[in-house]
């Protein structure tokens, strides 16, 4: 067997490692695929579907009004009466449980949420998986990272009418494929990695219409990045329409088409 073959065998195998362990996190029993409802909050406590207690908020925070007989739990301690989460950041969350399921506390386009999930939701046990194009070397792509001066506050859309995501774009990525120079803004990610959302030409056919987004590393000293688009992937709002996930930026809609990653799941 040539290097070549042993080379493309290796990288197959770990993509399909990689996969795995993404299939493995996006269908655990309080994923995303478990949430029943998407609830924004007002100033009037209100009871929502398969939750306990009555919710609201103010600029204080957000609030619940357990009855009796009704609790939370948050990190093994149990919560009754009138608990005070106090002000949720953007794009952070708090996480309580009861019974079987649990609920998701956020705050998504400046609005205050809580999701409840259940491990019996019907989207998360109809799931079998998201087909994904077959990994390819030449999906990886080298390119360089330009910071701005100044992060760039960015407004872009949501899955959701009406709500907004605003984030401060640190820099954008140059690339070349297909003979054509690219270029795609990109957000912050987990740590020093950058986050990408894009649309391509597959978008709607073979991929999901709204938007994939790509993970990718911190960059080199020389400002150099690796673009895997083998491990482009869906966002919760390809599986359901409780989601708030951000769409791509209108500079992120790339004219080729990007014959890899996650495809439209069934």
């Amino acid at each position: 067997m040539s290097n070549a073959v042993i080379h493309s065998t290796d990288f197959a195998s770990e993509w399909q490692r990689w996969h795995d362990h993404h299939e493995q996190v996006r269908s655990d029993r309080h994923g995303f695929l478990a949430v029943t409802g998407l609830h924004f909050l007002t100033d009037q406590p209100q009871r929502f579907e398969r939750a306990p207690g009555q919710w609201w908020a103010d600029d204080r925070g957000i609030h619940v009004r357990l009855d009796d007989g009704e609790a939370l739990t948050k990190d093994g301690e149990r919560l009754e009466g009138t608990v005070d989460f106090g002000v949720i950041p953007e794009r952070a969350g708090v996480t309580v449980g009861f019974g079987d399921g649990v609920i998701e506390i956020a705050k998504r386009g400046g609005e205050d949420i809580i999701r409840p999930r259940h491990p019996d939701h019907e989207i998360l046990t109809a799931y079998q998986g998201t087909p994904a194009f077959a990994p390819d070397p030449s999906w990886v792509v080298e390119g360089r990272y330009t910071a701005y001066d100044e992060p760039v506050p960015t407004t872009v859309g949501a899955a959701v009418d009406g709500l907004q995501h605003v984030y401060d774009a640190p820099g954008e990525i140059h690339f070349t494929k297909d003979g054509q120079d690219l270029t795609l803004v990109a957000f912050p990610g987990h740590g020093d990695d950058l986050l990408v959302l894009l649309r391509d030409a597959t978008s709607g056919v073979s991929t999901y219409a709204a938007n994939r987004a790509l993970s990718v590393p911190a960059p080199d000293a020389e400002g150099r990045v690796t673009l895997d688009f083998n491990r482009a992937i869906n966002l919760p709002c390809a599986y359901t329409p409780y989601a708030t996930c951000p769409l791509p930026p209108s500079r992120n809609r790339l004219p080729i088409a990007v014959e890899a990653g996650e495809k439209t799941p069934a």
